[in-house]
């Protein structure tokens, strides 16, 4: 059986099928084998596990965040790049708008979907644990652009709405 799609590197012809996707295939990255060295945010840990260096991967990054206890990051974008957070362990207060000035929280098994441009802060809302989160944004570099925002003191909290659940949720 062969395969009519396009990869980076060509396979000699009459290469055997196996031998093709051995290279092609699966890749699997050791959770303790992940890369620190990706662009950072003040007040957060974040390491590569799936991005275009590691693994090829053209489309998207994937890796993990930990943010310590009691702390946040500082404010930033991810330019045109799309993120998706999962959340493993601990609370988040997502700040995010030109002034920080919109809040929602998520916890365990929560997602937090992030649009390109729009400023935001990570906070840990457990004065005693950490935040763990898995994170994964649409192309294969990473992007963070880190701003100088002066935040407003009280921010409104959002609900989440969508056309499944107008009368929202927190």
């Amino acid at each position: 059986m062969g395969h009519d799609h396009e990869h980076p590197h060509p396979h000699p012809a009459g290469q055997d099928p196996a031998e093709r996707w051995k290279h092609d295939g699966v890749r699997v990255v050791p959770g303790n084998q992940l890369d620190g060295n990706t662009a950072q945010t003040p007040g957060m840990d974040r390491k590569a596990a799936i991005d275009f260096a590691r693994v090829g991967a053209r489309k998207l990054w994937a890796g993990t965040v930990t943010i310590h206890a009691n702390a946040k990051t500082g404010a930033h974008h991810h330019g045109p790049l799309e993120s998706v957070i999962y959340v493993v362990r601990g609370r988040a207060r997502m700040r995010w708008g030109e002034h920080l000035e919109f809040t929602a929280e998520a916890g365990p098994g929560d997602f937090i979907y992030v649009p390109p441009y729009v400023p935001h802060q990570e906070i840990n809302a457990s004065p005693t644990e950490p935040l763990e989160c898995v994170l994964c944004r649409s192309d294969g570099q990473a992007v963070a652009i880190n701003l100088d925002i002066e935040p407003v003191e009280k921010p409104e909290q959002v609900l989440w709405v969508d056309p499944t659940h107008p009368g929202g949720a927190v």
